[in-house]
């Protein structure tokens, strides 16, 4: 059974469904990326893990134990970075940072000893006498991200936890990421393509509430371009079109461009239930007599399966946030 699992969760915010039905696990070790565009879902998963909020139906559980039967429990072994970095900007950096924990319940022992750690490989060491209200945006998600671990959390949950960050603290904090993900689970979400193949071990697509996609980088990508083939063939190119679109493997042709020069045309040719329709189209192109030149099926980028899958460039395009993208 896997470590952290969702089945069948369900959340509403009066008629507006936020979770539909998502169902997945995450096992222990893994570093999982939720992308999706503002108000897919993400963020409302993130808080029904954390407690924040309850699902309306739905189980949810951490270690094979539900979320509602031992909810404080369970919450202590859970670390939460939401989107809004919840840091009090008066305190001194080291002063937050105890003050988090004795709301966690550790003793003055507990909190000395995982400070001095949680500083160490935060690399916050050279603020933690400042007051928060004069750290750059990177060192207050280094300073958010210590909270987060200093209890020692099994599951870290950070939401957006590069957004509004220049390119050299995203590297910094990606590589932060990284380095606490090999020892406990992660879950992150963004809607930008690049930290999810930078950071995570596997990706989950959300829109419109529900899972469109699950599954390592390689896996999405490879079975989202399955679909179409690309050939340049030497022959008329009506006939070739007829010839290809009458194979059983064959949902469709498209004449992509032609040469008249030389007697090739391209097109773009669309399978049929997930099969590979290249033995079919190289026999029959064979049988014709007519040359083959290409023949390839394009691997396809996250960028593009993610357009498919939600209709949005993945990459944040500025557009503004839906009055319920702060539930996603």
């Amino acid at each position: 059974m896997s470590f952290v699992m969702l089945s069948d969760v369900v959340k509403d915010f009066g008629q507006t469904r936020a979770v539909d039905g998502v169902s997945f696990g995450v096992d222990r070790g893994e570093v999982v990326g939720f992308l999706g565009p503002n108000g897919a879902g993400k963020t409302t998963t993130m808080r029904l893990l954390t407690q924040f909020l309850q699902a309306d139906s739905g189980e949810i559980e951490i270690d094979g134990l539900p979320l509602d039967d031992q909810p404080s429990q369970l919450r202590r072994r859970v670390g939460y970075l939401p989107e809004t970095n919840p840091l009090y900007r008066d305190m001194l950096a080291g002063e937050y940072l105890s003050y988090m924990g004795r709301l966690r319940g550790m003793s003055s022992a507990e909190i000395s000893a995982r400070t001095d750690q949680v500083v160490a490989s935060t690399g916050i060491e050279p603020v933690y006498y400042r007051p928060i209200n004069q750290l750059s945006k990177g060192y207050r998600q280094r300073v958010g991200l210590a909270q987060a671990i200093l209890s020692e959390p099994e599951i870290l949950i950070l939401d957006e936890p590069t957004e509004g960050l220049d390119p050299n603290q995203r590297v910094e904090i990606r590589s932060l990421i990284r380095q606490i993900g090999e020892d406990r689970t992660v879950l992150l979400s963004t809607h930008v393509m690049g930290e999810v193949r930078r950071t995570c071990s596997r990706v989950i697509i959300f829109n419109k509430g529900r899972i469109a996609a699950d599954g390592t980088v390689d896996e999405l990508v490879a079975g989202g371009g399955a679909s179409r083939v690309t050939a340049v063939v030497g022959g008329p190119p009506d006939d070739v079109a007829a010839a290809l679109g009458a194979l059983d493997s064959v949902g469709g042709v498209e004449l992509a461009g032609s040469d008249a020069g030389d007697g090739r045309a391209a097109f773009l040719i669309d399978a049929l239930a997930d099969s590979d329709p290249r033995p079919d189209i190289a026999r029959a192109v064979a049988a014709e007599g007519w040359d083959l030149w290409e023949l390839q099926r394009p691997r396809e980028s996250l960028e593009d399966l993610f357009q498919q899958l939600t209709g949005n460039s993945g990459e944040d395009s500025g557009e503004t946030k839906s009055a319920d993208a702060s539930q996603g």
